[in-house]
């Protein structure tokens, strides 16, 4: 535990605020900072705590040698002056999880989930079948609740179940999990960790620390999977591979069918990988294959990836505003038939659109959006792909309803973060299904 420190929180959101609220006691002294105005009520809630809230775009200028820690958003990127003059003054830079991970004093197993996508399907997954099969469980992590938030509600021999992103990775150091899930890797976030093999290099510390007594679940058919992981010391499971894999419609776990795919609602092979891997961990904690199937009968998909928002004059919508590099574009790309009209676009982070390209001949027209939308135009071009550019969401969706007809589709799969101008995709995914409920 952290006591009798001087910190730094830098960026609040609901990570900063929940790790000041842990660190609140044992003495320390806490000052949290963003460069956005927050919810008045939690400032001063913060404040009856003794955590002093200051808004600032110049975070470093507070910083100096009396600090003892530095507690990164990992939204915050790691070049960011403010961690940079942190690491000059031998200040340790850490993050949310990394902190709460040493506040958990009960004998509980962790699993943590990371991938460049399917991390949060595979999680949420695992998370009903638990539930379902009335194991004591706790999700928290990447995908909204801060383990600052759960710490205090572990009880022995509890399951935490994490989602883990890079991001999060990329300030954690003593962390470790018992259980860890490699969905797959792909070229992603790279203006964030500066190259694919840093990325790749950050993504491996899922596994830290572990030993032949700790488990790691692997995508066998994912190269950069397979040869990240070549070392780790981890009991290793595969899917994908000639004992765990999907062939004629069929789920194979220890080359025995345990599912038809018929009786999934989720449909498509990355689902399916992702239930692959949920398999495995039913079949590591000794939980019935039952509660799995019976969960996969009725989960109909998490929200903002390739869900379907609603159909109208023949005309289906779906938001997948969680594809926010364009492998999970590529994802969705697959999931249709055609006639697709593309939603791309968002923060510039040096994304490749041109790893659509295979995959195009679905889409009747491109509406690009935010700040790469010009860069869109000139891909569109290059593809011989009618396409428009809009700097809002709301203002390309008034031209798609000039376009569309009976049995086209409408996917929002940005293939970009959301940075530029949503606090999170699923800002964006919500005004995206606000704008067609509207329709009529």
């Amino acid at each position: 535990m952290i006591e009798n420190k001087k910190i730094l929180i830098l960026g609040m959101a609901r990570s900063g605020y929940e790790v000041a609220k842990l660190l609140s006691k044992k003495n320390n002294e806490i000052l949290i900072t963003d460069q956005k105005d927050q919810d008045e009520i939690k400032v001063q809630e913060l404040a009856s705590l003794g955590v002093k809230f200051i808004k600032t775009i110049e975070p470093e200028a507070l910083l100096d040698e009396t600090f003892n820690i530095l507690i990164k958003n990992p939204a915050v990127f790691p070049y960011h002056p403010c961690v940079e003059k942190a690491k000059s003054l031998n200040i340790p830079v850490v993050n949310e999880m990394e902190v709460a991970y040493h506040y958990i004093n009960k004998p509980v197993k962790i699993i943590g989930v990371t991938g460049s996508n399917g991390k949060t399907t595979t999680v949420t997954l695992i998370h009903e079948v638990l539930k379902r099969a009335n194991v004591s469980v706790k999700l928290g992590g990447n995908i909204g609740t801060p383990l600052s938030q759960i710490v205090n509600s572990l009880e022995d021999n509890d399951i935490l179940l994490l989602e883990i992103s890079d991001h999060q990775l990329n300030d954690m150091f003593d962390f470790k999990t018992d259980i860890s899930i490699l969905t797959n890797l792909c070229p992603t976030h790279l203006d964030y960790h500066g190259s694919y093999e840093e990325y790749k290099k950050i993504k491996k510390k899922i596994f830290n620390h572990h030993t032949k007594s700790d488990i790691a679940i692997i995508n066998a058919a994912n190269y950069d999977s397979l040869e990240l992981t070549k070392d780790i010391a981890s009991t290793k499971y595969y899917f994908n591979n000639d004992e765990n894999y999907i062939n004629d419609d069929i789920i194979y776990v220890d080359k025995k069918p345990v599912i038809n795919t018929k009786d999934i609602l989720l449909k498509g092979h990355h689902n399916y990988e992702n239930i692959l891997a949920t398999f495995l961990v039913a079949k590591i904690l000794n939980v019935d294959f039952k509660y799995v199937k019976e969960v996969l009968k009725e989960f109909k998909g998490v929200e903002h990836r390739i869900e379907f928002v609603r159909e109208l004059n023949g005309v289906t919508y779906y938001n997948d505003s969680k594809s926010t590099n364009p492998t999970a574009t590529i994802t969705a790309l697959k999931s249709f038939s055609g006639n697709i009209h593309l939603i791309l676009g968002g923060m510039e982070r040096s994304q490749d659109f041109n790893d659509l390209k295979p995959y195009l001949s679905k889409v009747k027209a491109i509406y690009g959006i935010g700040e790469v939308r010009e860069r869109i135009v000139s891909f569109a071009k290059n593809n011989n792909i009618k396409c428009y550019a809009f700097e809002s969401l709301s203002e390309a969706m008034k031209k798609i309803e000039e376009n569309v007809v009976k049995d086209d589709v409408v996917l929002l799969s940005p293939a970009s973060a959301s940075w530029d101008q949503y606090p999170k995709f699923e800002c964006r995914g919500d005004e995206f299904k606000k704008i067609v409920a509207d329709l009529s």
